[in-house]
């Protein structure tokens, strides 16, 4: 009996669409007795399953045992007769946990790491841009002015720029220590910065690159001690607004917010609230509550926000590399019978 694999990553995005060689990869790694059918109808890979899918991956992925997309949209779950395992291009799977997946007996996996290179990368650019002032060097550079008090005669914050800083000075709060966070704690840590993690199980080992981890119960004193905030984690009912106006209050005014997780985390109009009044040295925004953000948001328009439209995790070098070692790994893994890597827990939503 032929075995199926449906592989639907026909990205409308040219970033994320499956190449020539990937896709000749994932078709030499195939056994005997085993098929792999390419959609070639284009999908959406922004999101984690929340989308209509195309007419040609219903009709495929009616007798696929495996199925390779970017999330899963609910319509293909029903029609997949013959489904054991999906495997997620993307690392959040909040859409694809509707009831019928929670029921069954189909095992999800993610693609969370996949995306940690050049998330943490993106994350340290933005830390570097308000460290160093560059925000206030784009302000005169586009006003044409040749000021260097800024840097040399520092203003006390709230509102003003203190003056440059250096990474080994500064105490980070990353939520979230696996894959994304464990990537930024290992660049913030090389740099001399001193890393605390906060996560659900603060009892488990301290992963590499953090001075020691907390629970949520344990975040309040560590934001009071912040100078970065790094919003790493997936979107939970217990994440959401995790940042909210309370401990938005616990941070020192030369702090600043980093959110590469997801929009839900962070109370956003506390935040713009805060940034607005001189409360927050800045932050660094790449994913939204709601997205596209809305024209009428005052985070557009504040000076000590730097926005990019959810792509921290672009990077077309490194993505099917990745991409591949995970899926192609867990595809002899699964022929086998051995445990796969990232596993989704659907209790804890990640």
């Amino acid at each position: 009996m032929t075995r199926t694999l449906c592989v639907d990553l026909m990205s409308s995005a040219p970033a994320w669409v499956l190449t020539p060689e990937a896709e000749r990869a994932i078709r030499d790694a195939a056994p005997d007795g085993w098929r792999v059918d390419v959609v070639r109808a284009p999908t959406v890979s922004d999101g984690d399953g929340g989308r209509r899918p195309s007419e040609e991956a219903m009709r495929l992925v009616r007798d696929a045992e495996v199925y390779f997309g970017f999330g899963l949209a609910r319509p293909l779950f029903l029609a997949a007769r013959a489904l054991r395992w999906v495997h997620s291009g993307a690392a959040g799977v909040g859409g694809a946990l509707f009831p019928e997946v929670l029921e069954s007996e189909v095992l999800l996996t993610n693609s969370a790491g996949v995306h940690a290179v050049p998330i943490a990368e993106h994350v340290v650019a933005g830390v570097l841009h308000f460290l160093r002032g560059f925000d206030v060097a784009l302000a005169q550079q586009r006003a044409g002015i040749w000021d260097r008090a800024p840097w040399v005669e520092p203003q006390a914050p709230p509102g003003g720029f203190p003056g440059p800083r250096e990474i080994g000075e500064c105490r980070a709060v990353i939520v979230g220590v696996r894959g994304i966070g464990a990537a930024v704690a290992e660049r913030l840590t090389a740099l001399g910065a001193t890393c605390v993690g906060v996560r659900r199980r603060p009892d488990a080992a301290v992963p590499p690159g953090f001075a020691a981890v907390v629970g949520q119960d344990g975040m309040d004193a560590e934001l009071a001690r912040a100078d970065l905030v790094i919003l790493a984690a997936p979107s939970t009912p217990e994440t959401e607004r995790l940042l909210d106006e309370r401990r938005l209050g616990l941070l020192r005014p030369s702090a600043i917010v980093v959110n590469v997780g997801r929009g839900a985390l962070v109370d956003e109009g506390a935040l713009a609230a805060a940034l607005a009044a001189g409360r927050l040295r800045g932050a660094v925004l790449d994913v939204m509550d709601v997205e596209p953000l809305p024209p009428d948001s005052p985070l557009w328009r504040l000076p000590n926000v730097l926005l990019t439209p959810h792509v921290s995790a672009t990077s077309a070098a490194g993505f099917w590399p990745r991409m591949l070692d995970v899926f192609l790994d867990n595809w002899t893994r699964w022929r086998r019978g051995a445990p796969l890597r990232n596993v989704v827990d659907p209790a804890a939503g990640y």
